[in-house]
């Protein structure tokens, strides 16, 4: 109408029905303008709208410094913030710029960076094929996870399909090792039914020689690689996006992870089996949202060759007379029938394996050093308490001696028993009770009720009223004896000792 100004939401339904087809007659009366209007849209003149301005209404406070003192500063780093350059002004002119213009510094900084300021870091969405790429990181979990009331230090592995977003995550101790790294890629994918062409992950040590000068894979990575038929790639240092299909992973998962937990009431479990069975509950519900797409890339995986490669490092080993090796500066006890012998030890992220030969003698689980300890123990009492039995006296001034004692009960007991006996019959009571815990598989029996007599302020028994109580008295059966005549041992003396038997021909 004649006198009325034109809107933008008629512009916008002019244009769209004749994107539509419909004629400029049409339009104009669908967007109740005139033709006359509707063709001057069309050519782009259009009337200066009632109320814009291109003028200030105020006075600009920072006239006086923006291109003399703030300008060249952000030409030189263009990555100062509005809050910065304000701090610059308050402290070279004290005074002179109040806290209220912050707001406008900030706004005028944000305008000149997108108008005059440098190109920013452009991602490029990327559509990989499907069973083209893998990507493998490790991340901390959000929530402090305990076991048994005790924190529990770990990371979180986690393996992703790029095209299908499918998702495996396995608990790791220790760091981002390569025993670590080759033990969740390999149950990665089993569990996917495949390999991918492409496994990438960033400048994982474990994988990458990071002090060459060119890419360099260590040569345990690229065996693996060569195993499974992987193209070994990274993204370039220090630019996390180019890994986006994976660091977007870790934030989901652990999100999810954290509501699981709350919805659960608790973040302690029994064991790490329990723990990791835990995690594959809220992976397979996360792998839910893309299995169509899953069941469409394990038909484009590469088949996986058979048997897993080697996941772990090997070391050997002398067992020394005190039945005892060190891994990784800990101290680890080993059965005493090992004294002497050289043992293949296998380091896996988890445990270790003790092979002689081709056989394998015992597992024990791995001991990280805390921040700042310089050695660590691991130090199993079944070990060696026969050995420490015959000698009880050893134990007083044995270097491992708390480390020999199982729990923190055995150590009060330890402290208590030194108390109420004299050293010698101390040392022998608490071997024999280690004992006694060994040979019946009573240990954490045992030390709750002994404890409890200690927390009830009654003494502890004796060690043979323990004895008694569980060895008890064995019944000796009586076997008859019949007394050889003597003439017959003066014929053994002589030469005679064959008599052939009377009757016989």
């Amino acid at each position: 109408m004649p006198g009325k100004r034109i809107t933008q939401q008629q512009e916008s339904l002019y244009m769209s029905k004749r994107q539509q087809g419909k004629s400029q007659e049409t339009a104009s009366a669908k967007a109740a303008i005139s033709e006359r209007s509707g063709r001057r849209i069309e050519k782009g003149e259009r009337h200066c709208v009632p109320g814009e301005r291109h003028w200030r209404t105020r006075e600009d406070p920072l006239e006086a410094i923006w291109g003399t003192e703030l300008l060249p500063l952000l030409e030189k780093e263009p990555r100062l913030t509005g809050l910065t350059l304000w701090e610059y002004l308050d402290d070279h002119h004290a005074g002179q710029f109040p806290y209220q213009v912050l707001r406008t510094l900030q706004r005028r900084v944000k305008h000149w960076k997108a108008t005059q300021g440098p190109d920013k870091v452009v991602i490029f969405r990327q559509s990989v094929p499907a069973g083209q790429q893998g990507l493998s990181d490790f991340s901390h979990p959000n929530t402090e996870i305990t076991l048994q009331g005790e924190a529990f230090v770990h990371l979180l592995y986690q393996f992703r399909l790029a095209y299908s977003g499918w998702r495996y995550v396995q608990v790791t101790l220790g760091g981002e090792s390569y025993s670590a790294l080759a033990d969740g890629l390999q149950s990665a994918l089993s569990r996917a039914g495949g390999s991918p062409i492409e496994h990438r992950t960033d400048s994982l040590s474990a994988a990458f020689n990071n002090h060459a000068e060119e890419q360099e894979l260590t040569q345990s990575y690229k065996d693996l690689c060569t195993h499974y038929n992987l193209q070994a790639t990274r993204n370039n240092l220090g630019v996390s996006h180019e890994n986006g299909a994976i660091e977007c992973a870790h934030g989901s998962f652990k999100h999810r992870l954290d509501q699981a937990l709350k919805l659960r009431g608790s973040a302690d479990f029994a064991s790490i089996k329990a723990y990791q069975a835990f995690l594959d509950t809220v992976t397979r519900r996360l792998n839910k949202r893309c299995q169509g797409r899953f069941i469409d890339e394990q038909s484009a995986l590469q088949a996986l060759p058979y048997g897993r490669f080697r996941d772990y490092t090997e070391i050997s080993l002398k067992v020394t007379r005190s039945s005892t090796l060190e891994v990784k500066r800990v101290l680890y006890s080993v059965p005493s029938r090992m004294i002497g012998e050289t043992v293949r030890v296998h380091v896996y992220h988890d445990r270790l394996a003790f092979y002689i030969g081709q056989t394998l003698t015992g597992t024990l689980p791995r001991v990280y050093l805390k921040a700042g300890q310089g050695r660590g123990r691991c130090i199993d009492y079944r070990h060696i308490i026969h050995s420490l039995s015959a000698k009880p006296q050893a134990f007083r001034f044995l270097r491992f001696r708390d480390e020999l004692l199982p729990t923190e009960a055995y150590r009060a007991l330890w402290r208590h028993c030194e108390q109420q006996f004299d050293i010698r019959d101390a040392c022998k009571w608490i071997v024999g009770v280690l004992r006694i815990a060994m040979d019946h598989d009573c240990e954490e029996r045992l030390g709750g009720e002994l404890i409890a007599r200690v927390d009830n302020n009654r003494p502890l028994p004796s060690l043979k009223a323990l004895q008694e109580r569980y060895l008890g008295k064995q019944h000796i059966p009586a076997i008859p004896g019949r007394q050889h005549e003597l003439a017959g041992y003066d014929r053994l003396l002589q030469g005679r000792w064959y008599q052939p038997e009377v009757g016989r021909a």
